[in-house]
């Protein structure tokens, strides 16, 4: 930025953060460019392969850690937040019902990239137009960015046990997006740890993928292997993905302050195509084209549709045994995709495995 700003730096970081809640954001926060010991936690955790076939985190390296490399000149950065949790059919009835097709909340309406990156466009735009041009780039989960260190360091909540952010008022069924600005911002003051001796995220997790409070191995994680893994699901973890056919929120279901979750106000992310109550065999019979129709604007299309048979059908062989479930699969049996075919493979020997008990 050239120039002086028009306002004290503390006036314009209230400013911001009054603009931020009009346009939507549930709290707006600041912090500072050096993520301190965030970057060593990074490169051990690199180095430990726990990111799997997230290939991209290896690239960036350590870039991920310095955000005024990552965006030169970068001296602010504006961490915001948007609850998503959407007012429909219970979570945990889902995940008991064998059934049903377990969606994690977060996917259920439209694509959160979208949405959150069109507000914190607004948002820049209401700073431009009083501090004049300025250098700045958004982010929403869509760049090698530390974004829930960043939100700590922004006030926003603190790191739970099970990586995520945590927020006394708000638990942690929200979104994150930044701003990184070269705006000589005062930055907030990052909130204490209020996790305690809980270990609820740690001990209800499916796969174990938290192998100790704040660590995570991706490669365990039901939502890396439903959404990240562009290949088979290792055969050891499929019977322990039960229903979830994209993305998991155990741990975040049993954390007792998501007693506080709020309800998204964004219509945007109101439940689309029934994906709070679909049962499996319903889904599982999409077509290409149907899939590609109904989740246009979805994050869930990013996928494609043969990794959600491939999803589905893990979900289907861990399903109750029966003569429709059964066909449901045979129907796919020869399928183009040599991975549906596997997995399918896979499902109907577990499913007839189970009718001969």
């Amino acid at each position: 930025m050239s120039g002086a700003l028009p306002c004290p730096p503390g006036a314009l970081a209230s400013r911001i953060r009054d603009w931020g809640r009009e346009l939507g954001f549930a709290s707006v926060g600041i912090s500072g460019v050096d993520l301190g010991e965030a970057e060593a936690r990074l490169m051990d955790w690199l180095a430990a392969g726990r990111h799997g076939a997230l290939h991209y985190m290896e690239r960036h390296g350590a870039t991920r850690a310095r955000p005024a490399e990552l965006v030169p000149g970068t001296a602010s950065v504006i961490s915001v937040r948007m609850p998503y949790w959407p007012a429909s059919h219970d979570a945990q009835a889902v995940l008991d019902d064998p059934d049903a097709a377990y969606v994690s909340r977060y996917a259920l309406g439209r694509d959160y990239h979208k949405v959150l990156r069109s507000r914190l466009q607004a948002l820049a735009d209401r700073i431009e137009a009083l501090v004049g041009p300025f250098g700045y780039r958004a982010f929403t989960d869509s760049a090698p960015v530390m974004e829930v260190e960043i939100a700590r360091r922004a006030a926003l909540g603190w790191r739970g046990k099970h990586t995520l952010l945590l927020h006394r008022d708000a638990g942690s069924l929200f979104f994150l997006g930044e701003l990184f600005t070269d705006l000589p911002l005062p930055a907030d003051a990052p909130q204490a740890d209020h996790c305690g001796t809980c270990t609820r995220c740690i001990d209800i997790c499916p796969t174990r993928a938290i192998v100790a409070p704040y660590q995570l191995d991706a490669r365990l994680c039901v939502s890396y292997l439903t959404i990240e893994l562009d290949g088979p699901i290792p055969e050891p973890l499929r019977p322990l993905i039960g229903n979830r056919i994209y993305g998991c929120d155990d741990c975040q279901l049993v954390c007792p302050w998501n007693r506080h979750a709020q309800l998204a106000v964004e219509p945007d992310f109101a439940v689309r195509n029934g994906l709070d109550r679909a049962t499996l065999g319903e889904l599982f019979a999409w077509s290409a084209e149907e899939f590609d129709q109904r989740l246009a604007g979805s994050a869930i299309r990013r996928i494609g549709h043969a990794r959600w048979l491939r999803n589905i059908a893990v979900a289907l062989g861990n399903a109750p045994a029966s003569p429709q479930v059964r066909d449901a699969l045979a129907a796919r049996a020869d399928h183009p995709s040599e991975m549906v075919r596997e997995h399918v493979a896979w499902a109907l020997a577990r499913q007839h495995s189970t009718a001969r008990e």
